[in-house]
């Protein structure tokens, strides 16, 4: 018998694409969980290849004349993932009986509180019958880290055989959904972006998201969240189906790797602290909406609430962070993303953007407006794929030739829809630009050109990493590499080995080199004030009173969030909080913010 309890308190969250698309295979025998990004089935499928070969696995090409091809890829490749995992943590678990130095390196890893630890140390140290005992204790307390999934639902695009559109099933998202729930995994699928009804409403095609007659999930499902509404909301809405959030993942708006959905000026700790207030609120409306619908599906019903987890993630850099998320707010995991970019133990990222990473300051980390999906997007200067980009605008040939067109999602030229990063439509609104120009003074031209060229492709960028680390050859338009770390990676300077990182996050070391690096609080205060400054100031649309609206709820918002701020650091028991430096900060923001001079409509 295993045990369910995760053995470490951080999880990996997925990162782009390629980043994490074989992290469990790298960390999943230590115990440690993340997550693997499941909607680019190119990249899976080659995936595939590359580890069926290296592990010495049978291997069936999966075409795409296969009729449901994207979700066979991605189901292959799980069972795939899962196997090798299985494989991996049952000769750690031999190799940690055999050899006494892989068993303190071991140790060394877990978290210090952690009852495994404690175990597996008074075992060593009572040194009788070490092997046999250990490989019992091993057998019957150590457990592999999750191999969880990710489905962004914004990229769910209606897909097309030559003119006839398919079924909605085999929308890429669905697609995607379809491929886990027929793997072998007993695992999580994390949703994010926000909610999509058609999406929620086809996992009530799989039995594997109901529970069973012992009140068990094979598969879960986590959502990411900006707010304790937009939680209540969407497992409010999959309780009317009778499906069970097993977990949500707070992540903050702003102090993120990908895609920022910033929220109206409500902060990371607030938030969580509604969580921490209100949890049971959210459990039992849940609970007792799933129960209904479960009777009338006539299904088996569980009497009492499933397990449900509040996790967080977005800028924790320190232990003092990780405890203190886990003490005050009781979060079950934190998530640890942009420092793993740094650890190639863990994640596939090629060599060069590594460096490019490790050198990354402050000011070469910026939200851009690069992504197709017109969402603010958090990316790094110097990149290849920026390199390869500028070149082709300055050849008067700027867009991606856009082979894969996951992002494909603009109705504006045909029902097929079409990437805002792509040539085609690029050429298509250039011209559409061209004949206003005499209109337009040299600026606007300028700034208007530049929107349009300024995206990137970043179903091939964000897939690049994993393909030159791993030597798979690239074929098609050279794109380079896109890399999407969140801000915090100014402050991680270097490379470092997986037990470094694992141990800096428990506090039994650090790999921080930097001495100013800001509290993670206070570091996205700071971002929520310069995105006010920036909405304000980059405003071209005239003025309406919805949006002067807004921003006095977003000022507001953040002047609450200030003052959640400056009274619980006068009173936690967190040192880090209490320092000078960090009061300071508050108070000289809550100046900054009171400067911000919110626009008034003139009267006519």
């Amino acid at each position: 018998m295993t045990t369910t309890k995760p053995l470490h308190t951080f999880h990996i969250p997925v990162m782009g694409l390629a980043y994490t698309i074989d992290s469990p295979i790298r960390v999943a025998k230590y115990g440690i969980s993340s997550v693997i990004s499941i909607i680019d089935d190119d990249l899976i499928e080659k995936m595939n290849a590359f580890y069926s070969e290296k592990f010495s696995l049978p291997y069936q090409e999966i075409s795409q004349k296969m009729h449901d091809y994207r979700a066979e890829r991605i189901t292959s490749y799980l069972n795939l993932v899962d196997k090798i995992v299985k494989d991996k943590f049952e000769n750690f678990k031999n190799e940690l009986a055999e050899s006494k130095l892989a068993l303190e390196n071991y140790i060394a890893m877990l978290p210090n509180k952690s009852e495994i630890k404690k175990g597996l140390q008074h075992l060593m140290d009572d040194g009788i019958a070490f092997k046999e005992n250990i490989k019992n204790y091993l057998e019957n307390n150590l457990s592999a880290g999750a191999i969880d999934v990710n489905i962004m639902t914004k990229i769910d695009k209606d897909n097309f055989i030559k003119d006839e559109q398919l079924p909605v099933a085999f929308n890429d998202a669905h697609a995607s959904l379809r491929g886990f729930a027929n793997s072998n995994l007993t695992s999580s699928v994390v949703l994010s972006a926000g909610m999509n009804p058609r999406l929620y409403s086809y996992f009530e095609n799989f039995e594997v998201f109901f529970p069973d007659s012992n009140n068990t999930l094979k598969k879960k499902i986590i959502l990411k969240v900006s707010d304790f509404r937009s939680a209540m909301i969407q497992g409010n809405f999959l309780a009317k189906k009778g499906l069970w959030v097993s977990e949500y993942r707070v992540e903050s708006g702003l102090n993120c790797g990908g895609h920022a959905f910033a929220t109206d000026g409500y902060l990371l700790g607030p938030i969580l602290e509604e969580f921490k207030q209100k949890k049971e609120q959210l459990i039992q409306s849940a609970h007792d909406l799933m129960v209904k619908a479960l009777v009338q599906k006539g299904m088996h019903v569980p009497e009492n609430p499933l397990e449900l987890k509040i996790t967080v993630q977005g800028g924790v850099g320190t232990a003092e962070e990780h405890d203190f998320l886990l003490d005050y707010y009781d979060v079950d995991s934190v998530g640890w993303g942009t420092p793993f970019l740094l650890v190639p133990e863990a994640t596939s990222v090629d060599e060069a953007t590594r460096k490019l990473l490790a050198n990354a300051k402050e000011k070469d980390l910026y939200l851009s407006h690069i992504s197709p999906l017109g969402i603010p997007f958090n990316t790094l200067r110097g990149t290849t794929n920026e390199h390869f980009k500028q070149k082709r605008i300055h050849d008067n040939n700027a867009g991606s030739s856009c082979p894969k067109k996951f992002l494909a999602l603009s109705k504006e030229y045909g029902a097929k829809g079409i990437c805002s990063a792509s040539k085609k439509f690029q050429d298509l609104k250039l011209e559409e630009l061209d004949s206003k120009k005499d209109t337009l003074t040299a600026e606007m031209f300028e700034n208007a050109k530049n929107k349009i060229t300024e995206k990137s492709c970043l179903c091939v960028g964000l897939a690049n990493a994993s393909y030159l680390e791993n030597g798979i050859k690239i074929k098609g338009q050279a794109q380079g590499v896109v890399i999407c770390p969140g801000p915090n990676m100014a402050y991680f300077d270097h490379e470092v080995s997986l037990s470094e990182m694992v141990q800096h996050i428990y506090g039994n070391t650090s790999v921080l080199t930097v001495t100013n690096r800001p509290n993670m609080f206070v570091k996205e205060l700071k971002m929520y004030l310069d995105y006010l400054k920036n909405e304000i100031a980059t405003v071209s649309a005239e003025l309406t009173a919805p949006q002067i609206k807004k921003w006095n709820l977003f000022k507001n918002n953040l002047a609450e969030g200030i003052a959640y701020y400056q009274s619980l650091f006068s009173s936690s028991d967190a040192a880090e909080n209490k320092n000078q430096s960090t009061q300071y900060l508050l108070h000289f923001y809550k100046e900054e913010l009171f400067g911000i001079k919110i626009p008034e409509l003139e009267l006519a």
